[in-house]
């Protein structure tokens, strides 16, 4: 398979999980704004959600387009990486369905780790395939961007047990220190 191809898919895979976030989201029981605002807490989930899948998907590309070749490795990274996003919906309609309540928070927070986790591993098999002298290693050097997004995630799980709410501002900041993408790569990507 090429890289242009493992691109390919995992653009429509991102594509069918944010379709089915939305799909997911229910309308409000009601014409007022009471019904409007009682809908508040899941759509901020789902734009923190759409945000979060909208970031791993823009690196990803970076990366791919940093990537001169791929093997069976870095296909296997990827569907783990693609995994973990695609459960993403799940956590978001049993927050809907159960609230913000301890596990579901937490859950949340293990399935952004895990996709960390799974992009680490995808980072670090196309580094093995393409060098370790490759313009993606050189680029990703010490990733410490990536190690603390994933200390942080792996904080805020636990913490959800605790204060549900303390865990869901560990999230919005992982965030908010990818929204912009990571520059190391996406000057490379070009």
């Amino acid at each position: 398979m090429t890289k242009g191809r493992l691109e390919a898919f995992t653009d429509g895979v991102v594509a069918i999980i944010i379709t089915i976030m939305v799909l997911e989201m229910k309308v409000p029981h009601g014409a007022d704004m009471g019904a409007l605002q009682a809908a508040l807490p899941i759509f901020l989930t789902y734009v923190l959600s759409y945000i979060n899948i909208g970031i791993f998907w823009n690196n990803h590309h970076h990366m791919l387009h940093a990537t001169e070749r791929v093997d069976g490795r870095v296909l296997w990274a990827n569907l783990l990486l693609l995994f973990w996003l695609s459960l993403v919906p799940f956590v978001i309609r049993w927050i809907d369905e159960a609230g913000f309540t301890p596990l579901p928070v937490a859950a949340y927070g293990i399935v952004l780790a895990m996709a960390a986790i799974g992009y680490t591993l995808l980072q670090s098999a196309i580094i093995a395939r393409n060098g370790r002298s490759s313009a993606l290693a050189t680029a990703i050097g010490s990733d410490v961007k990536g190690k603390l997004s994933l200390a942080m995630y792996v904080a805020a799980v636990p913490l959800a047990f605790v204060r549900e709410w303390m865990a869901i501002l560990i999230y919005i900041a992982v965030a908010l220190l990818w929204l912009v993408p990571d520059r190391r790569i996406e000057s490379i990507s070009k």
